[in-house]
């Protein structure tokens, strides 16, 4: 046997074992290359390895779809129809770079900041549908939508469960989280969210709201400091200034100025 076909053959008889133990089978794992070694057909090996290559895309293909089905995402809003070059530079870079999923292996968050119509839940969603790709669990609701769920489960004395349901999720995008009303059980079930999920999973956040407006959402000093300091920290902050899209797209239909003091930036946070 030449060397060649050797070292194929040890190439192949590894990814065996380790696409078998991928696929939960232990026993084809410690066994299909003896066997095939043993009978003769060394070189079959190879063939093997082929087939399980297509088993593993297969279900790659079928864990993006079933994710991507779960995670609930907005058509459209991906990487494909971002228009990376609308934002500053440094901010298009880190979006890019958050789309590689770092910051879901360290459970850390992403907020972003930016009034209506700046891009910052497209660009949000198409970090999302990045990681959906990459084979990692995300849900997407707008806030007030979630808060309402949590708030129904809470009724029905299932919270927990609620709860357990979310930590699924390896990253959360809360969209517009200034549109959550003030009542106090709906600051409740929202607090409780950023508590389970600090530390353990990621948040991604966006608001039109800085952080020292967050009162209006949380309607308390205490638990609004306490809940800016759960979602900051381990967080990268996106900061979107820039024009409004719907502006510039109202700009070239009508070929007139627009007041662009309505598509300025938040204060820095």
């Amino acid at each position: 046997m030449s060397d060649s076909l050797h070292q194929s053959i040890a190439t192949a008889t590894e990814r065996i074992a380790q696409l078998a133990r991928q696929f939960r089978l232990p026993t084809v794992a410690d066994q299909a290359s003896p066997r095939f070694i043993q009978a003769g057909q060394a070189e079959a090996l190879t063939t093997l390895v082929d087939v399980l290559e297509l088993e593993a895309q297969d279900r790659q293909a079928r864990k993006v779809e079933r994710l991507r089905k779960e995670s609930k995402l907005p058509p459209g809003k991906d990487f494909s129809t971002l228009d990376l070059a609308r934002f500053p530079k440094k901010l298009s870079s880190l979006i890019l770079e958050l789309a590689g999923a770092a910051f879901a292996d360290r459970a850390a968050n992403i907020i972003a900041f930016g009034l209506p119509g700046v891009g910052k839940t497209h660009a949000c969603c198409a970090i999302g549908d990045a990681l959906v790709g990459a084979g990692r669990s995300v849900r997407y609701t707008p806030t007030f939508r979630l808060v309402q769920e949590l708030l129904a489960s809470k009724r029905d004395l299932d919270l927990p469960r609620a709860l357990r349901k979310l930590d699924n999720f390896d990253v959360l995008i809360l969209d517009d989280i200034g549109y959550v009303q003030q009542s106090p059980e709906e600051v409740e079930v929202l607090f409780t969210l950023f508590a389970e999920r600090y530390e353990r999973r990621s948040l991604v956040i966006t608001s039109n709201l800085v952080f020292s407006e967050w009162n209006q959402i949380f309607n308390n000093p205490m638990t609004t400091a306490a809940a800016i300091d759960r979602v900051v920290h381990h967080a990268t902050i996106l900061e979107f200034k820039c024009s409004s899209y719907r502006s510039e797209q109202a700009k070239s239909r009508v070929g007139k100025p627009v007041d662009e003091s309505l598509a300025t930036s938040p204060a820095d946070v």
